[in-house]
């Protein structure tokens, strides 16, 4: 009885001290908006590029890119909004020292998503652990605006971009736009961030672009090589589709940990694994829909002309049950479709991809990112 008692007053004073711990200011949601916290809240954009205090709106005429539409007003009135990045040009967006994470960022970038190139660098990295086209990144792979309404991303009218992922960094955070267009591009931009103690078993955010076109072998790998302990939370899918029917018979496959020949996770289809059914039919037409953790929200369809083509965008956001692993992860997905007769037929279409993990450093090194002609849409 005794030993019982004691048991449970070392309970009560375990889950006192958790009471007691200071909250830290992230993990954000409606149950924990209330409670106070000693994290500092900053935010990066052309108008305060250091995100220091105090130091938002100090652009003069001479220094701000609007300093034309801002000739009357003066310095502190919207005079430096937007940065341009010249073709060809890598710029830094923002530069954070300390220990902290990246909460929401905002974007508008102009020209082609797919030339202009996000990447991210967490603390001394001298390889990125993010890069992707930046209309990928945020779910517009092909290049033309569609509303998506989820919970990690959200695309606005017209084409404002917003990123929710979670984005820890301990010593240093950097992150760049490379344009590899021919063309100068004008970037509006907002990277919200807090200062703050960050646990010791956060992982650190991963996003990594591919794309076969067309796919080999009815089989389109996602990700491979991944090393070490984390967990994969997204995939994002821009399908192009070379033949006519449906098209989504594939299963996905996430070998983990030793999966050799056959997986640990199997799919039932494409459309299952993006939380839809029998080929998002409705009516005849393909539905397009969007919602906290799964979507598809573009179908481009065939106008007669030029857009010869069907095209789909699809996200499946692993916010509740994310795919954990401990030593390595490989993910595939097939290409398959119908033939005749009630038979499957492998495929060749055109896919591109972005899948999203958290795991410890350091990560596998990336495949060299496609070519400017092999990433365009045509």
């Amino acid at each position: 009885m005794k030993k019982l008692i004691f048991l449970l007053a070392a309970a009560c004073v375990q889950l006192s001290a958790y009471a007691q711990q200071p909250f830290n200011g992230l993990d954000m949601n409606m149950g924990n908006l209330s409670r106070l916290s000693d994290a500092k809240t900053r935010s990066i954009s052309p108008e305060n590029f250091t995100g220091e205090a105090g130091k938002g709106g100090m652009a003069t005429l001479e220094q701000g890119n609007a300093r034309h539409a801002a000739r009357e007003l003066g310095q502190g009135w919207k005079v430096n909004p937007y940065i341009f990045i010249e073709p060809g040009k890598t710029v830094t967006l923002a530069e954070i020292n300390g220990s902290g994470a990246i909460q929401h960022i905002w974007m508008t970038p102009t020209g082609n998503w797919r030339y202009s190139i996000l990447r991210f660098y967490w603390d001394d990295e001298t390889t990125p652990s993010v890069e992707v086209p930046v209309g990928d990144f945020f779910g517009m792979g092909w290049g033309e605006y569609a509303p998506l309404n989820s919970l990690a991303v959200c695309v606005n009218p017209g084409s404002a971009f917003n990123c929710y992922w979670s984005m820890p960094f301990r010593k240093k955070c950097r992150i760049t736009m490379e344009n590899i267009n021919t063309e100068k591009m004008t970037l509006y931009y907002q990277v919200d961030y807090t200062l703050t103690t960050v646990p010791e078993d956060a992982g650190y955010f991963h996003a990594q672009f591919r794309r076969s076109n067309p796919v080999k072998d009815a089989s389109y790998t996602l990700v491979d090589g991944i090393r070490g302990k984390g967990q994969y939370v997204g995939t994002y899918l821009a399908w192009g589709v070379n033949n006519n029917g449906w098209w989504g018979e594939g299963e996905i496959k996430f070998f983990m940990d030793g999966d050799s020949k056959y997986p640990t996770i199997c799919g039932t289809g494409t459309e299952d694994y993006f939380c839809g059914s029998y080929n998002f039919d409705v009516k005849g037409k393909y539905q397009e829909f969007s919602t906290p953790y799964a979507g598809l929200p573009q179908v481009i369809r065939p106008d007669g002309l030029y857009k010869s083509q069907q095209r789909f965008g699809l996200y499946r956001w692993h916010i509740m049950d994310p795919v954990r692993f401990e030593k390595e992860l490989r993910v595939t997905i097939q290409d398959l479709g119908w033939r005749s007769g009630g038979r499957y037929l492998p495929q060749q279409s055109d896919i591109s991809s972005v899948v999203f993990w958290y795991q410890r450093e350091p990560h596998a090194p990336f495949p060299k990112l496609p070519s400017m002609n092999e990433l365009e849409v045509n």
